[in-house]
């Protein structure tokens, strides 16, 4: 499977600097000999939640903040405005299509997403963790827990997707030409 490439915007598209998006047997290993590189040097997981926790541990100067995690959760945003500057451009999008296809009303979809994104921080505080830090590291620690969250993470989105779906004009989408309809 080619990699799909992105190049300067003007420049021919021969001259590939980054590639859109990695298959995932590259991304996968990769992420997984991060994932177990990090342990050998720190013996600590990687989440994305934690990494916000202790950036706001650090932004109140709390005395017990985890220095690279701070590095880790800014990095985040650093890598996507590089992959920006690198890439094709700024290509603004709310990842929310459709709900917008589906007639969805801008009020609406935005009450669904803050609603949504109420329960998914209270489900990572809760469940002490995010998807990225209970399915990756904490599954490969065997953790009971991590298994436990992640099944319910994935179960949780499985039945969401059925009822969304089922219940509303989401489930007459259809992708045509690369947009959905």
């Amino acid at each position: 499977m080619p990699l799909a490439r992105t190049s300067f915007a003007g420049e021919d598209p021969d001259m590939d600097l980054l590639p859109d998006r990695l298959p995932w047997y590259i991304t996968g290993p990769l992420l997984g000999l991060l994932v177990v590189g990090l342990f050998m040097v720190a013996n600590q997981p990687l989440g994305a939640s934690g990494a916000y926790v202790q950036t706001m541990k650090a932004a109140r100067q709390e005395p017990d903040t985890v220095g690279w995690r701070v590095w880790y959760f800014g990095g985040i945003f650093v890598g996507g405005l590089v992959a920006t500057v690198l890439g094709a451009g700024v290509d603004v999008r709310t990842g929310y299509d459709a709900m917008f296809a589906a007639n969805w009303s801008k009020p609406v979809a935005g009450i669904v997403v803050f609603l949504a994104a109420i329960v998914m921080g209270y489900g990572a505080r809760m469940a002490g963790g995010c998807t990225s830090g209970h399915g990756i590291c904490g599954t490969a620690q065997r953790s009971p827990a991590s298994w436990a969250a992640t099944a319910t993470f994935v179960g949780t989105a499985v039945v969401v997707t059925f009822v969304l779906t089922s219940l509303t004009s989401l489930g007459d989408l259809s992708m045509v030409d690369g947009v959905l309809r």
